[in-house]
């Protein structure tokens, strides 16, 4: 949604919309430790992904994506939820202001990444939500972590949440797809296209298992003599 009329939605409401833009300037400036949240649980993931790769052979992270939602994105997001609009607020009930995507070769790469978050002694795990194993509705497959990390600063420790989402190549493809379909509105998307997406995400379901199955079975090959 666009700012001006996220602004529009809050002043409607019956909040101060000075209060609000005052608010969304000091969030602005909070919006660092956010990003450093990421920043922090990125160089971990990366650092086990570079270990990975010397060992050789398979590597279960194929690639991570992160971002920060903008100010307006979360005001609109507690807006909707009902939630108070403060930093204290945003603190205290969303979980996905700060957010890293890690996308997996293969369904058993998804819980071999997950273990090693686990191992991670210094993260503080919040959340675990297994959509693999129990999928939403809609069909949507991911297994979502939501962490603490600390962040040291200047003169203070502050733990900041970021959420994580494990994916194998087809459930984010999937998943793109849905987003765009999502931000549509429920009004606008006939129902043919929701049932549509749910049958292609049983098929990707069908796929990713098919697709570790063939590279266990590769895997057991033998080594090529040189």
């Amino acid at each position: 949604m666009e700012p001006q009329k996220i602004l529009e939605q809050i002043k409607s409401s019956g909040r101060n919309a000075e209060e609000v833009l005052k608010m969304a300037y000091d969030m602005q400036r909070s919006i660092v430790l956010y990003e450093s949240g990421i920043q922090e649980v990125r160089t971990k993931l990366e650092i086990l992904q570079r270990e990975a790769q010397t060992k050789g052979g398979h590597t279960p992270i194929e690639t991570i994506k992160s971002r920060v939602k903008n100010v307006f994105s979360v005001l609109e997001k507690l807006e909707r939820k009902g939630f108070e609009v403060s930093m204290k607020s945003v603190e205290e009930n969303l979980h996905d202001v700060a957010g890293i995507r890690v996308i997996c070769p293969y369904i058993e790469d998804i819980y071999e990444v997950a273990e090693w978050l686990r191992r991670q002694d210094d993260l503080r795990i919040l959340i675990e939500k297994d959509y693999i194993k129990n999928p939403k509705p809609n069909g949507y497959r991911s297994f979502h972590m939501v962490v603490e990390v600390p962040v040291f600063l200047a003169d203070s420790k502050r733990y900041v949440r970021v959420e994580i989402q494990l994916r194998t190549i087809a459930m984010d493809f999937w998943a793109s797809l849905e987003h765009q379909i999502h931000y549509k509105g429920p009004e606008a998307v006939p129902g043919s296209i929701s049932s549509k997406l749910r049958q292609c995400a049983q098929t990707i379901a069908a796929i990713d298992e098919q697709m570790l199955e063939i590279y266990k079975e590769v895997r057991a090959l033998p080594d090529k003599e040189v």
